[in-house]
């Protein structure tokens, strides 16, 4: 048996006004076929949904029972008409976002999330932290399969990351150049994690002739400074790491005017965004 929405829209309101007449005229049809359409209705369902005499019409207990019920499936439709809406605007929803570990650490990204939260508290932000090699998202400049597409978020300064107690820890001007970590031993990431910025900083050296000693190689940036702090080297990282406060640690401009490192917004071309998702990369391209 299938009841058509129509009908119960009409059982509804026949049965909140008690008079076919004043139904009719709420529902902008005419008498005649909304009674039609109602005896076609309680046929369809196998009872009587309704008592009639010449003076008064009535629920039975059937009735009853049936608006009920019919109330509820129409706010339920409604209510699932509303929640498409919603999710069609980008209201409602998810949007997943693969990042790299330094992401949270760049203001305008952070801050874009935070205005993307407030704006739309009903789309729930899934971040995965991940390496360039294993998801696509927020990540360093790096070679990309065809199917993806990148745009420029941010170029960010590279920057030494040194002991307090280092000799270059107490330059005047809080800078130096890329030569002048020539002989220093190198905390650096771990090739075989996949991140964009073990080739990026190895290529900065390279361009100004340094073969770098490499004594610690770990996968994570905040594992970096950690070892830094400690005394087992110096290293390279984005200006974004400059919102981690550690007392031992030193942080250092580089003076070279490539020591940059590229933030890129990469999707997929083969797959359509949602409008939660084309929100949030508005938000994250305003950010620049």
């Amino acid at each position: 048996m299938n009841i058509e929405l129509r009908y119960l829209r009409y059982f509804i309101a026949v049965a909140e006004t008690l008079h076919f007449g004043r139904a009719a005229e709420k529902l902008h049809i005419s008498q005649p076929p909304l009674s039609q359409q109602f005896q076609i209705l309680e046929q369809q369902v196998g009872a009587l949904l309704l008592e009639r005499n010449n003076r008064n019409v009535r629920l039975t207990p059937a009735g009853r029972q049936f608006l009920e019920q019919a109330w509820q499936i129409i706010a339920q439709v409604n209510q699932a008409a509303d929640w498409a809406a919603r999710v069609h605007r980008g209201e409602l929803g998810e949007v997943t976002i693969g990042f790299t570990a330094s992401a949270p650490f760049i203001k305008s990204i952070s801050a874009s999330l935070l205005a993307f939260r407030q704006q739309h508290p009903d789309v729930h932000i899934q971040m995965v932290d991940t390496n360039t090699k294993q998801h696509i998202g927020i990540m360093r400049n790096t070679p990309l399969p065809d199917a993806l597409d990148y745009q420029l978020l941010l170029r960010e300064p590279l920057i030494a990351v040194v002991h307090q107690d280092h000799p270059l820890a107490s330059v005047a001007d809080e800078s130096i150049t890329v030569r002048q970590l020539a002989d220093e031993p190198f905390v650096f990431f771990d090739r075989k994690v996949g991140t964009a910025l073990y080739e990026e900083i190895l290529l900065l050296l390279k361009r100004y002739d340094i073969d770098p000693y490499i004594t610690q190689e770990v996968g994570e940036a905040m594992t970096i400074v950690g070892l830094v702090a400690a005394g087992l080297g110096v290293s390279i990282l984005p200006a974004s790491f400059l919102r981690i406060k550690i007392d031992s640690v030193r942080y250092l401009a580089l003076r070279e005017p490539d020591a940059k490192t590229e933030v890129w917004l990469v999707t997929n071309r083969q797959r359509a965004l949602s409008a939660s998702a084309q929100r949030m990369i508005h938000l994250m391209l305003q950010g620049q």
